[in-house]
């Protein structure tokens, strides 16, 4: 019974996200957002079944692990655009630099001027990195690694459905650009709607998803001490 019901979860899970992604491609609406539909498909069918979230956590840790070789198979297209990467490598790191430092920088002074509590704040600096970092940023500075993994996923969420149309809007359609600030702004969630773009915006998005990190565990302690000042 346990292995039927992790195979079901599996299926669903994967049938879910090709639906998701078969209706996105085809009206390219930002509501239709893959993670986001995904995940509501995935809910709704849970609730109407009565299937508890316990249930499911054998399907999902399967598919968890999976993450793993996922990311690194990031490193592929990534090396395909090696040239690219070294002609534009001052550049690159300067603009997911000033972005990561931005991000933090906004979100903590929004917190601030709304009286959030120092908890809160905390937990926010991290938001725009993948959860592994943003898990050990907020914890080592005071915050709750809890909260910091529920904003980052609000982050991702919000960032892949809205942020290919913010950008397009903004007149930015140079592929470069638009993947470094997929990455930057959104993480993983962003890189994946990079690559429905095309491999040249998924690859800069997935190194600017690491640059972002890396930049962000560097640059956290002091934006504490200058938020918090």
């Amino acid at each position: 019974m346990r292995g039927l019901m992790i195979l079901f979860t599996i299926l669903l899970t994967v049938g879910s996200y090709l639906l998701s992604k078969a209706l996105y491609l085809r009206y390219r609406h930002p509501l239709l957002n893959i993670v986001l539909l995904g995940a509501g498909l995935v809910i709704a069918t849970l609730l109407a079944l009565r299937i508890p979230y316990t249930a499911y956590m054998p399907g999902r840790q399967a598919m968890t692990w999976l993450l793993g070789p996922a990311t690194v198979g990031l490193a592929v297209p990534l090396y395909r655009q090696r040239s690219l990467l070294r002609r534009h490598a001052r550049e690159i790191a300067a603009g997911v630099g000033l972005g990561s430092l931005a991000s933090m920088l906004i979100a903590g002074l929004i917190a601030l001027a709304a009286g959030l509590p120092t908890e809160v704040i905390l937990s926010l600096l991290p938001k725009s990195v993948t959860i592994p970092f943003a898990v050990e940023i907020a914890g080592i500075h005071g915050g709750s690694p809890g909260l910091a993994s529920a904003i980052v996923v609000a982050t991702g969420t919000l960032g892949s459905a809205f942020g290919g149309t913010l950008l397009t809007w903004a007149g930015i359609k140079v592929p470069v650009a638009r993947g470094l600030a997929m990455g930057t702004g959104a993480h993983g969630q962003g890189t994946a709607m990079a690559f429905m773009e095309g491999e040249r915006q998924g690859s800069m998005a997935g190194l600017a998803m690491t640059l972002a990190g890396i930049t962000t565990a560097t640059l956290a302690p002091l934006m504490v001490r200058l938020l918090l000042r």
